[in-house]
């Protein structure tokens, strides 16, 4: 187990010295990897034997170099600042002796995959020392060429609670600042506005990636905006279904001020501003699939988390007429559904992904550093897929294809967890960010007791999926053809589609009533115009300024030299 005096004995040790910290002397070392430091009195009375109060924390500390959110000069009037004013004097004495210092600010992991910028300031009486250490630092912080220097950014100041504008300036612009990252703010003034702008006038040389405050619908506009540029540039048509698109060089980060922020909790792990804008400023980088949807050869929408027929698209359709009611809207609309309780007929038609993809009930969940996410098919790979596929259609004569018909309540196809504060694993919870698959969650015509049971496991942790009405598939693609003929109640064939009255909780035995003919597709959030779609993953298309979300101490686990750390018998954690 490495410790801190390895680290100090390393070759690529960068500096080694004495410094003072909350009036205590530390001894502080700096390699390419990390950032560390202890406090020499107690570790002197620890190798003696002498009793201390060593469980305090803030003992032994260490800090990867790539989690330093900048270093600087500190003024006058920051020293010690959080003194008491019990050891005010002692403070004044201290600042006198050592007049110079520098402060590092840091990343600190907090519950719930939270991150906090924190600071730690170290004194010394030598002004050349701590220009020294300035100097060094940032040295290293420039090496690591993944940390953006210049964003467009984009703010919509309508969705959520209305409170995009007063998150980035609270919470998001005075970090940017301190990271010495630029940032052109653009506030959108319609619906498309930010699309639009990077479609055509955005000049996307001089940045390093685009940011979008807002919700779901946000970041959807930035997505469709960006894609849209990057296929034009490149002559690629987007109507083509089967089209090879260019992927996305420009990273896009979300500052989450929505209602939902259902991205960020899968990429993430929490909707917190302040986490997305330090996983921004440290060069996160994140692949994500884009499904293309398409009807009769022309393109629809690009979709990244979910595309849902039937309840879904009916919750959305409703909840759009009740859009006066806010964040709101989406319950009502849900319980009304629900109670509504339509189903629709219709024919499903998937190309299953290959066996080493996976499968949607195999418990593996997306985490920072995927193995499944990490390998990209290359284009070998993509033409042994192909030839092994024509292989398989030509003995069986399916082309590969699945075919399902029948009565359906809800057809989902999640590219993500699409997890979310009420439904903490999500629609699918073994769903990955960049295999190129998604999955197709099919939910037969079945009673609102059992649709509610499926639905309350998705607050809980028993499998959703385990239902005779439910079934999942990891496919790569899908079409979607709906029957287009009017459904006449079976239990009160006279009755009118225009009757508002609900049935009440039926049993598996029993029939309620169904009136509607067809859907509507719910495409992240918004509207699809046509029903009969055609659906391709397009593997890792974009990439955001995310990892992905962390399991409990990933973070040291994954460098050597921070795994001294942990080792509770001589450190105590970092503060």
């Amino acid at each position: 187990m490495t410790r801190l005096s390895d680290i100090m004995e390393q070759p690529d040790r960068l500096l080694s010295t004495m410094l003072f910290h909350k009036h205590r002397q530390v001894e502080v070392a700096l390699n390419r990897s990390v950032l560390a430091w202890k406090e020499i009195e107690r570790s002197r009375k620890r190798s003696s034997g002498i009793s201390s109060n060593s469980a305090e924390p803030g003992y032994s500390h260490v800090i990867p170099v790539c989690e330093i959110v900048a270093v600087l000069k500190t003024k006058d009037d920051d020293k010690d600042n959080t003194e008491t004013k019990r050891s005010q004097k002692k403070a004044k004495q201290h600042s006198q002796l050592y007049p110079y210092a520098f402060t590092v600010s840091y990343i600190r992991r907090t519950k719930q995959h939270q991150w906090r910028c924190s600071d730690v300031t170290f004194h010394s009486a030598n002004e050349g020392l701590c220009k020294q250490w300035i100097g060094v630092i940032n040295e290293q912080l420039s090496l690591l060429t993944n940390r953006p220097k210049s964003l467009l950014v984009y703010i919509n100041p309508f969705g959520g609670k209305q409170r995009g504008k007063c998150i980035y300036k609270q919470k998001v612009a005075s970090l940017f600042r301190r990271a010495c990252i630029s940032a052109d703010v653009i506030v959108t003034e319609r619906a498309n506005h930010a699309r639009d702008h990077l479609k055509t006038e955005a000049n996307l040389d001089k940045y390093d990636g685009v940011v979008c405050v807002g919700g779901d619908g946000m970041f959807s506009e930035i997505l469709h905006g960006l894609v849209t540029r990057i296929q034009k540039h490149n002559g690629v048509d987007q109507n083509r279904p089967d089209a090879d698109l260019v992927p996305c060089s420009l990273r896009i980060g979300i500052i989450p001020a929505g209602s939902t922020d259902c991205i960020c909790f899968a990429t993430v792990g929490t909707n917190d501003p302040v986490t997305s804008a330090l996983h921004i400023i440290v060069g996160d980088s994140q692949p994500m699939d884009v499904c293309s949807v398409h009807h009769n050869d022309i393109f629809l929408r690009y979709s990244v988390s979910l595309l849902g027929y039937g309840f879904y698209g009916d919750v959305l359709t409703d909840s759009e007429r009740k859009r006066w009611l806010g964040p709101a809207r989406y319950d009502l609309s849900g319980v009304k559904t629900f109670l509504s309780h339509n189903y629709y007929e219709g024919t499903i038609s998937f190309l299953p992904a290959e066996n080493n993809m996976g499968d949607p009930r195999d418990k593996l969940q997306c985490r920072s550093g995927c193995r499944v996410c990490q390998h990209k098919p290359s284009s070998k790979d993509m033409q042994w897929e192909m030839s092994e596929e024509k292989e398989k259609s030509d003995k069986d004569g399916s082309n590969g294809w699945r075919v399902i018909r029948g009565k359906f309540i809800s057809i989902n196809a999640a590219s993500m967890s699409c997890a979310c504060p009420r439904s903490p694993k999500g629609l699918s919870p073994s769903a990955h960010l960049a295999d190129g698959t998604t999955d197709l969650i099919l939910v037969r015509k079945c009673s609102r007791l059992d649709f509610l049971r499926h639905l309350v496991r998705h607050t809980n942790k028993d499998d959703q999926f385990d239902h005779s009405f439910v079934e999942v598939h990891r496919v790569r693609k899908f079409r979607f053809q709906p029957r287009h003929q009017e459904l006449v109640s079976l239990e009160d064939p006279i009755e009118s589609p225009k009757k508002t009255g609900f049935r009440p909780i039926c049993s598996a035995q029993t029939t309620c009533n169904y009136s509607n003919c067809h859907s509507s597709w719910n495409c992240d959030g918004e509207i699809l115009p046509d029903t009969d779609i055609q659906v391709s993953v397009q593997c890792q298309l974009i990439r955001l300024f995310a990892r992905g979300i962390e399991e409990q101490q990933q973070c040291l686990l994954e460098d050597p030299c921070t795994l001294w750390a942990l080792e509770p018998s001589t450190h105590s954690s970092v503060d």
